[in-house]
């Protein structure tokens, strides 16, 4: 299974377009605390300053002949696509809640109206290799425009427990390979069976294929899912976003393209892929692909060590001093702190749905949390009160709502606020209060050039932000 890395010399037979369809709606758990459902890893900066999504689309830019990409989320997170890509020629298709790949892939396609070549990546991934990459781009997309169905197999580099495998079967073209098998994440000893025998690579999760292949292979092997999905799209086009009818995408499976196609159709192909491939799926894999000290640590932020070997400290706002450790995690946020060894840090999602089963809020959200119009801060809490302060940027709003459990103050401490209660509409001045009563109709809207700064008081038996009746919301949301 050779590949070759030169990027001069394709045999180009594609006639279609290429079009990225990005995947962004995961949960990230295994990088708790850091990632969490309302900011998951895929808009962090973990391996530089730019975040994980931002890194994916600079990574497209090397790939000749590509349209303009698709980005697939969740409602929760389109305000940080948003923040993360402003700037960037993107489309968004909107999902009102998770159903796994093969929906989502299946609404693009729908979406599209067109029949391109749709290269299928996560957004949370890290490839080294960008030269490589691009090579096995092209190369599916060749593969692809004959009808083929191509996933990316990552040449395995350890005896890996985390990931699934694909078993290579015999040359298919001059790049691709047939798919014996798709196999799910080995034992140890299994792992190192196969990966000693040259024929399995690492299932990478990333497809090329065309769209009316994709989809008539779905609506073949998964009718329900074409079926639910075609109904949530609704006939119509993409153009800048489209959000899929929540009623229509209830009813729809959840289920991954592996599972829902790749693994049924006669048409699959794997192309193999050596390019410093990195799902970074646990803290032990945010060491491997960070920068190591001499002694192999790999730290952010304020840390200092002393016989310290082997670990990745990870500190968001205190000072971590270690002393005397080997192979463990610390990661440090502003409402928790994980201590954990290296070597079982795929564990930490379980201990995760421990903690959630639990209700404890900070496997949901950040104390400190964007939103579209600014951000927010957590800075007390107790029995039936909560202090936030409130950050809302020039010329920005908050929707029009109302909360059933809370009242709340406001006092302004920077900027002018204009406020909309019930029927009325206030201007309040730095230094000044505002009260809102339990159900009272309220907007907050700031509509300086500096920054609104609110101090914002919640009193109430109930105080989680789903407490929010909107019936009126400039970002779209529900």
């Amino acid at each position: 299974m050779q590949q070759s890395h030169e990027t001069d010399k394709f045999h180009i037979v594609r006639t279609a377009e290429i079009i990225p369809v990005i995947l962004s709606g995961g949960a990230g758990t295994r990088l708790w605390p850091l990632s969490r459902p309302d900011r998951p890893k895929q808009f962090l900066d973990i391996i530089d300053e730019k975040t994980m999504l931002q890194n994916t689309f600079d990574r497209l830019r090397f790939i000749p002949g590509l349209g303009t990409p698709v980005v697939v989320t969740g409602a929760s997170h389109t305000h940080l696509v948003d923040l993360d890509l402003a700037g960037t020629q993107y489309r968004v298709v909107i999902e009102p809640f998770p159903r796994n790949t093969a929906p989502a892939v299946a609404a693009a396609a729908l979406a599209l109206r067109k029949d391109p070549v749709l290269l299928v990546l996560p957004s949370d991934h890290t490839i080294g290799n960008v030269s490589a990459f691009k090579t096995a781009v092209l190369n599916a997309a060749d593969c692809a425009s004959e009808g083929k169905l191509v996933t990316f197999g990552i040449v395995p580099t350890s005896f890996e427990t985390g990931y699934g495998y694909i078993h290579v079967g015999h040359p298919s073209g001059n790049t691709a390979f047939s798919v014996q098998e798709f196999v799910e994440k080995p034992d140890l000893a299994t792992a190192e069976e196969y990966v000693a025998s040259g024929q399995y690579l690492w299932n990478s999760g990333m497809f090329a294929f065309r769209a009316s292949r994709y989809l008539a292979e779905l609506a073949l092997f998964a009718p329900n899912i074409a079926a639910a999905t075609e109904s949530a799209v609704g006939g119509r086009s993409l153009d800048d976003r489209l959000h899929l009818d929540p009623k229509s995408f209830s009813a729809c499976p959840s289920d991954s393209i592996d599972f829902a196609v790749m693994e049924n159709t006669s048409d699959a192909v794997v192309i193999p892929l050596d390019a410093g491939w990195n799902d970074v799926g646990s803290w032990s894999a945010v060491g491997d692909i960070s920068h190591r000290d001499k002694d192999g640590n790999a730290t952010r932020g304020t840390v200092r060590m002393s016989e310290t070997h082997n670990s990745v400290i990870w500190s968001e706002e205190r000072l971590i001093a270690a002393v005397g450790i080997d192979n463990l995690v610390i990661v440090e946020t502003n409402d928790a702190i994980l201590v954990a060894n290296k070597h079982r840090s795929q564990e930490i999602k379980t201990l995760v749905e421990k903690l959630r089963n639990e209700g404890r809020a900070e496997t949901l959200s950040q104390s400190h949390e964007i939103r579209p119009w600014g951000s927010f801060e957590i800075l007390a809490s107790g029995k039936q009160y909560q202090v936030k302060r409130l950050i809302v940027n020039p010329g920005a709003k908050l929707s029009l709502q109302s909360h059933q459990h809370r009242a709340e103050e406001w006092t302004v401490t920077e900027g002018t606020a204009h406020v909309m209660l019930e029927d009325e509409e206030i201007n309040v001045e730095e230094g000044s209060t505002i009260s809102v009563p339990l159900g009272a109709r309220h907007r907050l809207h700031n509509p300086g050039i500096v920054p609104l700064i609110v101090i914002e008081v919640q009193l109430g038996s109930y105080l989680g932000e789903d407490d929010i009746v909107r019936y009126d919301d400039v970002y779209g949301r529900s």
